[in-house]
């Protein structure tokens, strides 16, 4: 897969996981599984790069004596995840053109 287009995907499924509540890198991890593998290095790029970009902040907060990171996803956050589904009608009829005449639908 393009090394670009999967970035944008993992940045909107990052994204989609910490829609609801705030959370933690383990737990979007976690939350993640069912549909994708992620490390927890791979994450921390994505969050970085997304807090950069003001799609999340962050806020520190203890629990269990330690400090936990939760992010919370912003406006522009939620407008990328808008954008992305629909950006995601428009590959979807692309992927139908491409696979065509191979009968895949």
């Amino acid at each position: 897969m393009d090394i670009q287009l999967k970035r944008g995907l993992l940045d909107v499924c990052v994204l989609a996981a910490i829609k609801s509540e705030d959370s933690y890198g383990y737990k979007i991890i976690k939350d993640m599984k069912p549909y994708i593998e992620l490390s927890e290095s791979t994450l921390y790029t994505i969050l970085k790069r997304l807090e950069a970009a003001n799609m999340l902040t962050v806020r520190t907060a203890e629990h269990d004596g330690r400090l936990r990171k939760y992010y919370h996803i912003t406006d522009n956050g939620i407008r990328r995840i808008e954008d992305f589904k629909k950006e995601w009608k428009e590959i979807v009829s692309i992927y139908r053109f491409v696979t065509k005449e191979d009968g895949d639908e």
